[in-house]
């Protein structure tokens, strides 16, 4: 027989899925011996078999709660309705995993007029008894019935205002008893109904109303959030009121074992004398802080202290306590894990685990991946509250304040004069890459989370807000138009990369802050992953950066980011528009040097670690202007009598390059295969660089981009031969490899893999070309419709698809190995900083992850927590 009510002396810390988090603490504080007011759970079950409304349950359970409301009368010698010396209730919720302020809870019940009059003279406080009536109809209303809070509050400010007093607690026995009659009166009038009189009926409402909250609104969308299961239900716990509200030797208070802001070892919390627990956390009277308690009350804190030290050594854990005094005896009603800040975490775990108080690998699996990201990125103060314009998808974490400006050269401009500027495009193409990296933050009308806005924006650290179709921007007008708000360049708009915020004005920001127990936490993450950490880098700037974050390797080095600095486009240009085999030799000489330049830079930055130089995987195209551009300068051109034969010639070269779908068109290893010139100077430029650095310890890997034939790899790979040849033999030390980013190069793995040494996953184009979503395209339509829907959990290009680009993963991988067993694979997609597709990548015995610098951190807590079983 399935047992549903638990009495607090049969339960244990280990059965928090049964009991929920705060019954199974109980439990373990009674069997303790700490001062827990005696009471009893009814589980989690009992809740999902309410929820399925299963007929006559309620009637089977109620045998059971009363029998364990019989036993509880009997321990504390009070009956519940008792006229003489009455029992009085605090039902309470209870999940398996913590969810403070999102699910219900009705204390002081079971009072009536009746046992109102018993508990004032019992208590010998009339004032104390009209108090706790007028709260337990307030809450009982609110909670049980939907009478909105707010209408009670106004009750109790008239009366307030009438009796010439600021705070509730200034109130008399008299004011008191008008305020029970009105707050009867409002629930009569709003629920057609006189308030209930009958204990029983209150307490089985009452466990109802907090089965119900497992679904309200607010607790759905926390447990979306926090991508907790719906599935897990509430506990509810029915306890012994103990008062806070009997005068100056009583209180209430809310404590933590150590700072939840900042990690400090040190008691913190608030407390107030003469009050119940929800007047801390409603902000009606100003609590005091914690240590003030030793000067009112000296043996309670010591008494408290050494609880609070005794639970948080017996849970291994900071613990957030909330207590009551009555007539100067403690009580701990509850004890649970304390929330806390991304920088408490991470201190908490590094002090307790030097402590000995819990081990390194306890303490790794203390501090979130998330937790670790939100320490690397700036944020909006999180005691402000914004107003926001627009949302759009959170493309790259962080927060930023600028004037907005709508051209990348004039952010440029901008911010070389030492002004903050936001970028704010439809959508941002390579050519806007320098805009980019001039601005504090990137906001656009279009693109998903893979877009390149995001996907640059998260290489170079900058927050971005990418499709907020909200957002009309009118390019020419230079306006931002918002509804019906027109914002012009110059302006001054927030961007919360994190939350897809779009704000008006200037907001406070909290700075990132990187401690050293951060790094001693990512140290110890290093120490237990099986799975490496690279990141993709295309400067010595971001190789720098890379490293100093605690990166093994570059996993990609995209050579085309090279070409876009403002004194390469132009030759990178012409070498696109040459017609003649020579012009375009000439061009691709002076890029040689160029590209050799940021090479050396790159290996010497990474001296002992290995670099993937990826060659030039996008279409010619990109390099070009767009043909409607090149028309207007055209026509410019022509007005004022200047000679457009050039930029004819331009156009011309833009219009034989345009493609219907150029993402599955002349791009990649394509290029190297019917232009080899160019892939040619770009390994000459990669050894030129190897053979000058002859003091730094070269690992360096040549990777073909878009391969999918054995054909295209041997032809690629006898080219880097063929060039090594020219050079001292023996004097360079490489592999060469591909990128696997379409289905029939995963399937083919085996016949790719007799001339590939190393396999990268390229995983946003396998995902873009396994699914048949474009990536720029679908976030921004139909993503979020086809997750609310389930079909996706979650946007595939967010978190891996396991089932099906990852059964492409897995299949390349056995067939690579099954034909060269040594061979390194990796993945340097987007997925490579998600910490549940990195889980995927050490499932099936990838080498290394590969992302952006900046999520090299979280890539390390998210590897670590793969290692130890904590990511799945």
């Amino acid at each position: 027989m399935i047992k549903y009510v638990y009495d607090f002396s049969e339960g244990s810390s280990d059965m928090k899925a049964l009991l929920g988090g705060k019954g199974a603490y109980l439990a373990q504080m009674v069997k303790e011996g700490l001062p827990v007011p005696s009471g009893f759970t009814v589980t989690t079950k009992a809740c999902l078999r309410y929820l399925q409304q299963e007929k006559g349950f309620m009637d089977a359970l109620w045998v059971d709660v009363q029998a364990a409301l019989s036993r509880l009368e009997e321990r504390m010698g009070k009956t519940l309705g008792s006229d003489s010396d009455p029992l009085l209730l605090s039902v309470r919720s209870g999940a398996p995993v913590s969810m403070p302020g999102m699910m219900d809870t009705v204390l002081n019940l079971g009072l009536n007029d009746e046992t109102r009059s018993a508990l004032a003279a019992m208590s010998g406080n009339d004032r104390f008894a009209w108090d706790s009536y007028r709260r337990f109809i307030q809450m009982f209303g609110d909670v049980v019935k939907g009478v909105a809070g707010e209408k009670f509050e106004s009750l109790l400010d008239d009366v307030k205002r009438e009796n010439v007093v600021t705070y509730d607690n200034q109130l008399g026995p008299d004011a008191l008893e008008d305020l029970v009659c009105r707050y009867k009166t409002l629930y009569k009038k709003e629920t057609g109904e006189d308030f209930p009189s009958d204990p029983m009926v209150q307490l089985k409402l009452a466990v109802e109303a907090v089965f119900d909250s497992w679904n309200t609104p607010r607790a759905k969308t926390y447990r979306k959030i926090h991508h907790m299961a719906d599935d897990m239900g509430t506990a509810v716990n029915v306890m012994a009121m103990v008062y806070g509200n009997l005068g100056d030797d009583s209180g209430t208070g809310v404590c933590f074992s150590r700072n939840p802001a900042d990690g400090e070892k040190k008691l913190y919390g608030e407390f107030l004398i003469n009050a119940q627990g929800e007047d801390v956390v409603a902000g009606i009277r100003t609590p005091q802080p914690i240590a003030a308690l030793e000067g009112v009350m000296p043996d309670i804190y010591r008494d408290l202290s050494e609880k609070v030290e005794n639970l948080e050594s017996r849970f291994q854990e900071m613990q957030d306590i909330e207590f009551t005094v009555e007539r100067g005896k403690l009580y701990i009603l509850q004890t649970r894990t304390g929330k806390r800040s991304a920088q408490a975490a991470v201190k908490i775990a590094v002090d307790m685990a030097n402590e000995g108080l819990i081990s390194k690998k306890t303490a790794i699996g203390r501090v979130t991946p998330d937790q670790v990201e939100r320490l690397l990125h700036s944020q909006i103060d999180p005691g402000y509250v914004p107003e926001v314009l627009a949302q759009g998808l959170p493309a790259s974490p962080g927060a930023a304040v600028g004037q907005i400006v709508f051209d990348p050269d004039e952010a440029v401009r901008l911010s070389d004069k030492g002004e903050s500027v936001l970028l704010v495009r439809p959508e941002t193409t390579p050519d806007d890459i320098h805009g980019l990296y001039a601005a504090r933050g990137i906001l656009t009308s279009r693109g998903g989370m893979t877009s390149h806005a995001a996907v640059v924006a998260r290489g170079l650290g900058k927050p971005c807000v990418s499709g907020a179709e909200d957002l009309l921007i009118d390019l020419e007008g230079k306006r931002l138009i918002i509804g019906d708000r027109i914002f012009s360049e110059g302006d001054v708009l927030t961007v919360d990369g994190s939350t897809g915020r779009v704000i008006e004005g200037s907001v406070p920001l909290s700075l990132p802050s990187i401690s050293g127990e951060l790094e001693t936490i990512l140290d110890w993450s290093d120490e237990v992953s099986a799975l490496q950490v690279w990141a993709n880098g295309d400067t010595p700037d971001d190789a720098k950066r890379a490293r100093s974050f605690g990166a093994k390797g570059i996993g990609l080095c995209r050579t085309e980011h090279m070409f876009m600095a403002e004194d390469r486009f132009p030759v990178m240009q012409r070498m696109v528009v040459a017609k003649e085999l020579e012009e375009r030799k000439a061009a691709l000489e002076e890029l040689r040097a160029m590209q050799k330049e940021d090479f050396m830079g790159i290996f010497r930055e990474m001296d002992g670690l290995p670099v993937i130089v990826r060659l030039l995987d996008p279409p010619l195209h990109e390099f070009l202007p767009r043909v409607s551009e090149l028309d207007k300068r055209i026509a410019q051109a022509e007005e004022s009598g200047q000679d457009a034969s050039a930029l004819r010639k331009v156009k011309d070269r833009a219009e034989n390059l345009r493609e219907v779908n150029p993402m599955l068109g002349f791009r990649g290893c394509r290029l190297g295969l019917v232009y080899p010139e160019i892939y040619e100077m770009q390994i000459r430029a990669i050894f030129d660089a190897m053979s000058e650095l002859t003091d730094v310890d070269l690992k360096v890997e040549i990777m073909m981009p878009l391969v999918q034939t054995k054909r295209e790899m041997s032809i690629l790979k006898e080219m880097v031969l063929s060039i090594a040849g020219e050079y001292e033999a023996g004097s360079l030390k490489y592999l060469v490899g591909t990128m696997i980013e379409l289905p029939r190069a995963a399937l083919r793995a085996g016949e790719l893999a007799e001339d590939a040494e190393f396999f990268s996953f390229g995983t946003n184009d396998l995902t873009q070309t396994c699914l048949g979503l474009s990536r720029d395209d679908v976030e921004a339509k139909f993503m979020k419709d086809y997750v609310e829907k389930g079909v996706f959990k979650l946007s595939p290009f967010h978190e891996l698809d396991r089932d099906g680009v990852g059964e492409l993963m897995s299949i390349a991988l056995q067939r690579g190995r099954e034909v060269r067993p040594d061979i390194s694979v990796g993945i340097c997609g987007e997925h490579g900083g998600n910490p549940e597709s990195i889980a995927f990548c050490h499932s099936i015995g990838l080498d290394y992850v590969s992302c952006s610098p900046f999520r090299v951190p979280v890539a390390r807590i998210a590897a670590a927590w793969s290692a130890l079983g904590l990511l799945k």
